[in-house]
């Protein structure tokens, strides 16, 4: 009787050492995913805090949506920037002059995103990575008193998400 007891206590040992031993590599994978994780995520705000000092504007002329070479030069020249960040997430945000009705002005600020998002999409940049907006005049960058200030006005924002 006492050396089934015994018995029973070693298997019973040894069977919890073996958990033990399976819980400890457990845990140490489990910590090694972990912090590999976390240096991925680090590494990923890294990267999204550099890649969000770059931004594009592009101006348009009065009630046009068309790229000038100006503005493609700009796309180009953003696109060049961003090769080191392929995760990165952009918002194209179009706006306009005051001059013109409001449902007219709203329309060609999202044609001129769309625009910049075509244009963004033909040097290399994934459409699924765009998020496009228009917002008409609603968020003027500069007075609309002015030529300079309307010039300033009629604009896509490109900038990192």
């Amino acid at each position: 009787m006492k050396r089934s007891i015994v018995a029973s206590l070693a298997l019973a040992g040894i069977a919890f050492a073996g958990c033990s031993a399976y819980q400890s590599t457990y845990d140490r994978e489990m910590q090694t995913l972990e912090q590999k994780a976390a240096a991925d995520r680090a590494a990923q705000e890294a990267a999204h805090e550099a890649a969000a000092r770059y931004a594009a504007i592009v101006y348009f002329a009065v009630g046009s949506a068309e790229i000038g070479q100006e503005g493609q030069r700009e796309l180009s020249w953003f696109v060049t920037q961003m090769q080191p960040y392929p995760q990165a997430m952009f918002d194209v945000q179009g706006f306009t002059d005051s001059t013109g009705g409001e449902a007219t002005n709203a329309q060609l600020a999202r044609q001129r995103a769309d625009a910049v998002a075509n244009a963004l999409a033909g040097l290399g940049i994934a459409p699924e990575r765009l998020v496009v907006q228009g917002f008409g005049e609603t968020s003027p960058a500069a007075t609309n008193v002015t030529k300079q200030g309307r010039r300033n006005n009629r604009r896509v924002e490109v900038t990192v998400r």
